[in-house]
């Protein structure tokens, strides 16, 4: 690879596609992004443009990610997901480009009583996660023996899209008490921290990792329950004015989805942490740093 290669960031727009933009920038990493102007499913396209453009890493952010949605429109999420991903990694291979395609917990059941390694069974639950799994056999199966990478991460918050975080500081403002679900537990996961990594497993910042698929998340197992008690202590020690003055805990049950979730989704993440020699920080630390930076936004 040479020392300045070009990459193709797909879904430049999203919650982390931004956040990757922003930090090839600052790199100055040469980069081209492409959001909904360019259907990832759509191979003509894809060969058009990866004609043109020759890039020599592709990083997928693009994808489907409304898991209830997805429940009544899983033909959008497969295109997208899974048809998406693997027309890409078919570009890649030509190319002998790197690819990352970004996953998530959700490809796992939930029945699990200690944190999932990459190889665990994966039993996907919702549309969402059969898609998201179709898309990582796609772009396995396309690229063995080449530089392929699953990345999965889970719970994912940041500033440039909904995410649970924003939802929560929404509702803490409107809203004077507030049912959480308690009895989902997984590990949330900043943008940022995310694709800091992404970059290091690809080569872009040092040498590249084996490809392959890895976990990702910061540290701190919690429920969407304690999560939110985080966001309301963290926002109200940055000076945020809340209505809100009681949480209250529900189950699952209580609180029903059109798209079932797993109940235990921790990642573990001990494979990425020894080839690129990290320790993920602490998800209340990134939640601070988030938090500053929206209610700085807002002000």
């Amino acid at each position: 690879m040479s020392s300045a290669p070009k990459v193709w960031l797909a879904g430049a727009r999203g919650m982390l596609g931004s956040v990757i933009a922003t930090k090839l920038s600052e790199r100055s990493i040469p980069f081209v992004g492409t959001d909904v102007d360019l259907d990832v499913a759509n191979a003509e396209a894809v060969d058009a443009f990866l004609r043109s453009e020759r890039p020599s890493v592709i990083l997928n952010a693009a994808a489907y990610t409304r898991v209830d949605d997805a429940e009544s429109q899983a033909a959008d999420a497969f295109r997208v997901n899974a048809e998406g991903a693997t027309t890409l990694a078919r570009g890649a291979r030509a190319l002998g480009a790197a690819y990352l395609y970004f996953s998530t917990d959700y490809v796992f059941d939930g029945r699990a009583q200690s944190p999932y390694v990459e190889d665990a069974p994966c039993a996907p639950v919702s549309v969402y996660g059969r898609s998201k799994r179709e898309g990582e056999i796609g772009v396995l199966r396309t690229l063995e023996g080449a530089r392929g990478y699953v990345l999965r991460t889970s719970w994912l918050f940041g500033e440039n899209g909904p995410s649970f975080v924003r939802t929560m500081l929404t509702l803490m403002r409107e809203r004077e008490e507030l049912r959480v679900v308690r009895d989902q537990v997984g590990r949330p996961t900043y943008t940022h921290d995310l694709a800091d990594v992404a970059l290091r497993l690809v080569g872009l910042g040092g040498a590249a990792a084996p490809p392959g698929i890895y976990h990702f998340a910061n540290s701190g197992p919690t429920s969407w329950y304690d999560f939110a008690q985080g966001i309301r202590q963290t926002a109200l020690r940055l000076g945020a004015s809340l209505r809100v003055t009681s949480i209250l805990p529900v189950s699952t049950a209580e609180f029903p989805r059109p798209a079932p979730r797993p109940a235990y989704s921790v990642l573990d993440t001990r494979r990425i942490e020894q080839v690129l020699g990290i320790t993920p920080r602490h998800w209340a630390e990134a939640l601070g740093e988030h938090l500053a930076r929206e209610l700085r936004g807002q002000q």
